[in-house]
């Protein structure tokens, strides 16, 4: 258990991770997942309530949150949002990883809002891709799959999610962040974009590595097109 976080240098067993899953079967397979790849699960529980009195002597960084479950008053679809808001006003330092099948814009959105540090797709995200992600948000960093983003711009486009969705994602992002996706949406290259915010080209990789984790996509060309449909307007001088 050696593996070391690339940000802060925190070793996987010293990550603390929570578990709020009401089906238990899918709760203790990822638990015991989780344990396997070398992480420390500190909390497991199958209801909201039970769950936050778990987290409070137990300090996770991270909270795997199940969006939609099985309470007292019958099945709720979005159980998880007043997990999420305890959390952001009593748990702070804690960073929710939401599971959900739904890729519905509005509920995306409304879990970012409510702190969501990421947002999988429960029926179609492997378990490496969980582990990348609790990593990441555990180094601090926000996290959305590129499916979900899509999902997410094609409703805003559609009328069905309202304007500030693209401010909600690009919240994430620092403002020189934001300058550098200017730039690749005008298609500049990574020597131009150093040249023209005076900056190192090892500093512009970091930067555009760092826009690649925070929205997702897979390649420069899907960051480009995603820039200009999160409103970003490419600089005058390119």
């Amino acid at each position: 258990m050696t593996e070391q976080m690339e940000k802060n240098g925190v070793a996987r067993q010293e990550i603390r991770i929570a578990i709020l899953e009401d089906h238990r079967l899918m709760r203790d397979s990822i638990a015991d997942l989780l344990d396997r790849r070398g992480f420390k699960v500190v909390a497991t529980a199958g209801e909201p309530e039970l769950f936050l009195q778990r987290i409070g002597g137990a300090s996770p960084h991270v909270a795997i949150v199940d969006l939609a479950l099985d309470t007292a008053a019958g099945s709720d679809p979005a159980a998880g949002l007043n997990v999420l808001r305890e959390l952001r006003q009593y748990h702070a330092d804690v960073r929710p990883l939401v599971l959900s099948a739904t890729r519905d814009a509005t509920m995306i959105d409304e879990c970012l809002r409510e702190g969501a540090w990421a947002y999988l797709d429960k029926l179609g995200t492997g378990f490496d891709t969980m582990v990348q992600t609790v990593e990441a948000i555990a180094s601090g960093e926000r996290m959305v799959s590129l499916p979900l983003l899509q999902s997410t711009l094609r409703a805003a486009e559609l009328g069905n999610s309202n304007q500030d969705t693209g401010s909600t994602l690009l919240s994430a992002l620092t403002l020189r962040e934001r300058e550098v996706l200017a730039y690749v949406a005008a298609g500049a290259d990574n020597l131009k974009i150093a040249s023209h915010l005076k900056i190192s080209e090892r500093t512009v990789k970091a930067h555009v590595s760092s826009l690649y984790k925070k929205l997702g996509p897979e390649n420069r060309a899907q960051l480009a097109l995603l820039a200009r449909q999160l409103g970003i307007r490419p600089p005058a001088n390119v």
